[in-house]
């Protein structure tokens, strides 16, 4: 009995990996994250679907360890990476203590396909050499630490807080010129992007009435500017 974790990737159907498209296709259930996971990834498929949305813990992988004893084979497809904010664990570990093996499939995040919208590095010599990803505090999480992470000014990115635009930015201990990038729906066919600095990215988020499924990237990188060339590069 074996349940595959995939991840589905940002939203743009080609960027799921191969292997994760082989076993959607292999699959005869597919539990899926509801309208985080494009649903042209589940059109055509042999498998029963399930839309996890709105369902509790224990719904969900009793539906999965029915189908498994049933010997079908059990896809469990999350948005993006699973390994980021994707509660995977919780899922996991329930299963395994049932004697069910696990298999996580990487996909593309969110924070990449934003990278890309942007034509930017995350990472970019003399700007900024390390990368931190965090979130703010909110239902599920009572304190974050973006101001002491703010500090290190690296290339911050912040999952899950476009509603708290105007909370993340007062909390920020960066200077208020520091770019700021919001990407909305990354690689979806909506997408769209948003430029500004601490100053002004709150009334551009609120004015585009963004206030779920968007990225918020802070720091040098942003604006593609400033950077070293790289010694790989450099001329000989």
């Amino acid at each position: 009995m074996k349940v595959c974790f995939v991840g589905a990737g940002p939203g743009d159907a080609d960027l799921i990996t191969v292997k994760g498209k082989r076993l959607l296709d292999e699959a005869d259930l597919v539990v899926y994250a509801g309208s985080l996971v494009n649903p042209d990834l589940l059109t055509g498929l042999k498998a029963d679907l399930m839309d996890s949305n709105g369902a509790s813990l224990e719904a969900t992988n009793a539906r999965m360890l029915e189908a498994l004893q049933d010997g079908k084979k059990v896809v469990r497809l999350h948005s993006g990476d699973p390994s980021l904010y994707g509660a995977i664990l919780e899922q996991m570990q329930p299963l395994e203590e049932a004697g069910v093996e696990v298999e996580v499939v990487p996909g593309v995040s969110s924070l990449f396909a934003s990278a890309a919208a942007l034509k930017t590095q995350l990472t970019l010599k003399g700007v900024s050499e390390s990368l931190i990803i965090t979130r703010p505090a909110g239902t599920t999480l009572e304190k974050d630490e973006l101001a002491a992470l703010s500090r290190h000014g690296t290339t911050l990115a912040v999952f899950l807080g476009i509603d708290k635009i105007e909370d993340i930015v007062k909390s920020l201990d960066r200077p208020a010129d520091t770019p700021v990038a919001v990407v909305y729906h990354a690689s979806w066919p909506d997408q769209e992007i948003l430029i500004g600095t601490l100053a002004d990215i709150t009334d551009k988020v609120k004015a585009a009435g963004f206030s779920r499924s968007a990225l918020i990237l802070v720091g040098g990188v942003v604006s593609r500017t400033g950077f070293g060339r790289s010694h790989l590069y450099r001329a000989r």
